[in-house]
């Protein structure tokens, strides 16, 4: 049954993440993580472009954002990426020379470790359970 009250919202598409040079990041996210770009379009009256990259065969993806005053970069994103292997990715974005944390493990838990993007903003990578 569907509530007529609410706004229909059926999944989730991209999310933004505030960043200082669209440029890097984008090669960050393409080269250093393997994403795939999904959308690059200009947005000139922003002097900015719409960048979107996800893994390979991912629903949602992320959003490369423009920061701003009221949207700065180097934030918390919140954002859980998955992975196969945590011990491997973990070695892979370490010899890319990416941020990232201790590789945790705890009984019960998905291996997971944090990471930094080029701009500070921290995501975490878990191992898909």
């Amino acid at each position: 049954m569907t509530d007529t009250n609410t706004p229909g919202i059926v999944g989730i598409s991209t999310i933004g993440i505030p960043v200082a040079d669209q440029d890097r990041a984008l090669a960050f996210y393409r080269d250093t993580l393997g994403f795939e770009v999904r959308v690059d379009a200009p947005l000139p009256q922003l002097g900015a472009r719409w960048i979107m990259l996800a893994p390979p065969g991912s629903a949602v993806s992320v959003s490369l954002v423009p920061a701003s005053e009221t949207a700065p970069a180097g934030v918390e994103t919140g954002i859980r990426f998955e992975t196969a292997d945590a011990e491997r990715a973990h070695r892979s974005l370490r010899e890319h020379g990416v941020d990232v944390g201790e590789l945790l493990r705890w009984p019960g838990v998905p291996a997971m470790f944090a990471g930094h993007d080029p701009d500070g903003n921290r995501f975490e990578v878990v191992e898909r359970g």
